[in-house]
């Protein structure tokens, strides 16, 4: 056996198995990724419910990989918390010091977007912890006061992956960080 403690003939069976002659490459160590169990796409919204000022509604198409046919589930969240949401992570001081290097004629369009997309995640968080407490194959509507603590209890989590999400969709991925 030669020095290290390697056969060269079990060393050359070990490539010759790896190796691919038709694309020239070994196979990825890595395993495959992991599909989503779920395809969610927004519809539309934010908009308001029922004329109500206070309450807000985005409407999700949900298809499970096992279903012949989607769904929607309109998911509702009030103004107050989205407030709040915004204050557990900080949006509002990150969408001021983000908003700071555009110009004055652009910030106002941006502004309202950055919160439209902002109550889009966070109604698309919403609807994650629905789907994780059971989802059935019917439209439906999860309403303001459904998993208010645990939508709580998740954002803090969820902020940077938010934040990013809104950045990208803004096209201000260069303007500041996460």
């Amino acid at each position: 056996m030669p020095e290290g403690g390697v056969n060269q003939a079990g060393a050359d069976k070990y490539v010759a198995a790896c190796y691919n002659s038709r694309t020239g490459m070994a196979p990825s160590p890595q395993s495959a990724p992991e599909v989503p169990q779920y395809r969610i796409t927004l519809f539309y919204g934010p908009e308001q419910v029922d004329n109500r000022l206070d309450l807000l509604c985005c409407t999700f198409n949900v298809k499970k990989r096992s279903w012949k046919g989607g769904v929607q589930i309109a998911v509702e969240v009030e103004e107050r918390q989205v407030a709040r949401a915004r204050d557990m992570i900080g949006f509002e001081a990150w969408l001021t010091r983000l908003l700071s290097t555009l110009l004055d004629a652009e910030r106002s369009d941006y502004e309202s977007r950055a919160r439209d997309l902002f109550t889009q995640h966070l109604c698309a968080l919403k609807l994650d912890l629905a789907i994780e407490a059971g989802l059935q194959q019917e439209s439906s509507r999860v309403s303001s006061g459904t998993l208010m603590k645990e939508l709580d209890m998740a954002l803090p989590a969820h902020k940077k992956r938010l934040l990013a999400n809104i950045l990208a969709e803004l096209d201000l991925s260069g303007y500041g960080g996460v």
